[in-house]
């Protein structure tokens, strides 16, 4: 029996989403499962490594079952997973603490410290990834700080990807890219950095081995196998992180190809042919296999920002779509209406995780469609003013790939389109670091030549083309959004300490 179908298991922020393909990216079936988090303390964000596992062992399941294939015509299964998550385990990889996320900012004096310091820009230049409250570096400085129990006792400390392979099949492994977003893994020898282990008060010994994204996991247990419907010696492939894979997925690997996604946040990126970080700290770095590092940033605040405005109008039995069609009904500009997204603190460029938003412009013309619009167009230029910094290292970009919920609504592909004065490329499939991560399954099994071929096999949807009176308008109210944000910057502290003083 022919084998022609590869999964994609992407391990999210909020769910687990696995996707089944054929040979040239269509979807043959896909399932999701959702998954809490927990917030023990203000600024704390956790998740259960149990349930995480649980999702991921049921949503293969679901696929399965949703295909019909037999479990003889699955070629492999390729793994992504977002950034940046740390978990404490013992000798048997049992987990210790939750899942602490990217979210989480219990380490926010900590970052600030070590961003402060000349040490901390020595560690940004060598491992790409900003010091900021995101990355395991500073979470594991706030737990020696701390005394945590869970770090005292620790015997090993791993990403949810990683978590999920040890318990697996038993592995102390980790790829390039989900290694590259601890701050701790040196760009240039792809291995631990040992000054920056030293400042996390851990030993080489403590963390995974790091392989390419082409290593191959395999030796599933035959019960464990049986519960996923799948063969027991289906290759699992370690891919790589969600960000390059995306890249990946949409076909954004040639210089000047720049990948957008905007979920519950957002990124830009673009990949580089060697590491690239400046002094300026904006942006990240991160590598991905031996001769291929991914360079863009990361924005805090993407459809979380339509929610939140959903809500806030009371909205919340209106579908995403019926904002969007409000949204369209605004001249571009929404009016001199603008909004800064930092609802969430933010991260690239300004990496202030007491960033707070404002609407700034207010008038007594605007309407609940006025903001709405504003939002959207907030968050694209929050993106944008992201890839300026990213265009300073890697040069202007020549084609611009959309991929994530925001690709659902025309307006907003739109609005990125006219704000950046580029045609956008949007393919059939959501489902980018998914498709990212099955094609590398692909390619390291040997099913396809190369990852550069992966661009003949991605279904595009359409093309979205910038209208030009458009982007003179938001040119100018650029400008602007960027001249509040500098100015208001001076009070995001002060502001933030004082809802911290006055929550209840």
């Amino acid at each position: 029996m022919a084998k022609q179908f590869v999964i994609g298991l992407d391990i999210g922020t909020t769910s687990v989403k696995v996707v089944m393909f054929d040979l040239k990216g269509h979807v043959k079936a896909e399932s999701e499962t959702a998954y809490p988090l927990y917030y023990p303390y203000p600024v704390w964000v956790e998740q259960k490594p149990a349930e995480i596992m649980e999702a991921a062992i049921s949503t293969i399941r679901n696929v399965m079952d949703q295909s019909r294939i037999k479990k003889e015509q699955l070629l492999g299964i390729g793994l992504s997973s977002a950034m940046h998550s740390l978990i404490c385990v013992d000798r048997k990889g049992n987990p210790l603490s939750n899942s602490i996320t990217w979210a989480d900012g219990r380490s926010n004096e900590q970052a600030e410290n070590l961003k402060a310091s000349t040490k901390g820009t020595e560690i940004y230049l060598k491992t790409g990834t900003p010091i900021h409250p995101m990355s395991p570096l500073p979470k594991l400085i706030w737990m020696k700080e701390n005394n945590y129990d869970a770090y005292q006792n620790a015997n090993r400390f791993l990403s949810i990807k990683e978590f999920l392979i040890y318990k697996l099949f038993g592995r102390a492994v980790v790829d390039y890219s989900v290694a590259s977003a601890t701050g701790m893994f040196d760009l240039r020898t792809l291995d631990w950095d040992e000054e920056a282990l030293k400042l996390a008060g851990i030993s080489k010994d403590q963390l995974s081995t790091p392989v390419p994204p082409t290593e191959i996991i395999s030796g599933l247990p035959e019960p464990v196998a049986s519960e996923m419907g799948i063969a027991a010696d289906t290759p699992f492939v370690m891919a790589g992180s969600d960000g390059p894979l995306a890249n990946l997925g949409i076909g954004a690997i040639e210089p000047g190809e720049v990948a957008i996604t905007i979920g519950t946040s957002g990124a830009i990126r673009q990949f580089a042919s060697q590491p690239e970080t400046d002094t300026l700290q904006q942006t990240f770095c991160y590598a991905f296999s031996e001769n291929l590092s991914i360079l863009g940033g990361p924005i805090n605040n993407g459809g979380i920002v339509l929610k939140w405005v959903k809500d806030l109008f009371h909205e919340k039995d209106v579908p995403f779509e019926m904002l969007s069609e409000m949204a369209e009904s605004v001249p571009a500009g929404s009016g001199g209406l603008l909004f800064h997204p930092y609802l969430n603190g933010e991260r690239a460029p300004i990496w202030n995780a007491d960033a707070r938003g404002n609407f700034f412009g207010v008038n007594a013309t605007h309407k609940k469609e006025h903001f709405i619009r504003a939002a959207m167009e907030g968050v694209i230029f929050s993106i944008y003013q992201v890839g300026e910094a990213l265009e300073r290292l890697a040069g202007p970009a020549s084609k611009i790939y959309a991929s994530g919920g925001f690709a659902r609504s025309h307006v907003w592909l739109q609005i990125l389109a006219d704000i950046f004065n580029q045609e956008v490329q949007v393919p059939i499939s959501h489902q980018s670091s998914a498709w990212g991560a099955a094609w590398t399954a692909l390619f390291a099994t040997g099913n396809v030549d190369s990852l550069e071929d992966i661009k003949e096999s991605i279904p595009m949807k359409e093309t979205i083309k910038p209208n030009s009176d458009n982007h003179e308008r938001y040119a100018e109210l650029y400008n602007i959004y960027k001249g509040v944000g500098e100015s208001l910057s001076n009070y995001f502290t002060a502001v933030a300490d004082f809802q911290k003083k006055n929550s209840n």
